[in-house]
């Protein structure tokens, strides 16, 4: 996610992947949205259901998934499409790193906790985990215990957080190589230990992991963050090795281009026609691939990088 005069974050050039889910047909309409200078992916009805109302069930999981602060973000999508689909979610998110890297669009000093009681009141069954800066030592084995006690014990983790800042070479300090790999790599490998720690290896358990495309094209001005981004990459193909035995699969994604509000017009339009589709990816696309690989349906997939990046055109 490269920075520019038209993107507010740290998104940009992050394109890889994306399947596309069979259990319905969908058709994807872009709509500008003026009151907030971006635009917004809609789905339009073509079969008999979208594909964000898929039939796959996970009642009786308990899962974790992080990155939750931003109504637009992919965070926030999966926790309502997990409980959506019968499972216990607890939610963790730290709403200052948004507002410290701008996003103008849905960004909230309260977001994470705003979204958790949104989706109680709908009726779901989400449980809000205290907001907590990962880059600080212990925190995100505490937001692993912390949901394991709320919901009584984890079968799932979804590691959708992120680090993420542009810095020219030559100009990154010890600081910007620290705070990415603190964040996006020391954190996640902290939260998987604490969730091996109290899984029942009885029955199936699941880890998804989120990469991004630097292993597929170049991303200029993002060493830290890409290197932190390849690190993900090979802790899911290491543990999924390690973790085999107990019951436990792990898999990494890549979301691509997604359409979360962090991107405008000239930038937005570009990447957009980057795809055979001409459209971004959206955070249901994302939802649709890690409910398929946390179902029975994905019981066979472990250690993988799954590529879905929608045939985007650019490569190294």
């Amino acid at each position: 996610m490269a920075k520019s005069s038209n993107c507010n974050k740290t998104d940009k050039t992050r394109f890889a992947l994306w399947i596309n889910s069979e259990c319905a047909i969908i058709k994807k309409d872009f709509e500008y949205k003026p009151e907030t200078g971006g635009h917004k992916i809609k789905d339009t009805l073509i079969g008999d259901e979208v594909m964000s109302k898929s039939t796959i069930r996970l009642d009786g999981q308990k899962i974790l998934i992080t990155g939750v602060s931003r109504s637009l973000g992919i965070g926030a999508t999966l926790a309502k499409r997990f409980a959506e689909a019968g499972a216990a979610v607890a939610v963790h998110g730290y709403s200052a790193y948004d507002l410290s890297v701008g996003e103008r669009n849905s960004a909230d000093p309260n977001g994470t906790e705003i979204l958790a009681k949104q989706y109680q009141d709908m009726g779901l069954n989400v449980t809000l985990v205290t907001p907590s800066d990962f880059e600080k030592h212990g925190s995100a084995e505490k937001a692993v215990e912390e949901a394991a006690e709320k919901l009584g014990g984890l079968d799932g983790l979804i590691l959708n957080h992120c680090y993420g800042t542009s810095v020219e070479m030559g100009k990154w300090t010890s600081k910007d190589i620290d705070t990415h790999l603190m964040v996006n790599v020391r954190a996640s490998m902290m939260m998987m230990q604490s969730f091996v720690k109290q899984v029942d290896t009885t029955k199936s358990n699941a880890v998804t992991l989120f990469t991004s495309g630097q292993y597929l094209s170049p991303m200029k001005n993002e060493m830290p963050y890409c290197v932190s981004k390849e690190a993900i990459i090979c802790l899911c193909r290491q543990s999924a090795w390690e973790l085999g035995d107990k019951n436990i699969r792990v898999n990494c994604i890549n979301p691509g281009a997604n359409d979360t509000g962090y991107c405008s017009d000239e930038i937005y339009d570009k990447i957009a026609k980057l795809h055979p589709s001409g459209r971004w990816g959206t955070p249901n696309d994302a939802a649709d691939l890690v409910l398929f690989l946390h179902s029975s349906y994905g019981m066979w997939i472990t250690g993988q990088v799954i590529a879905s990046d929608g045939g985007i055109k650019e490569r190294w």
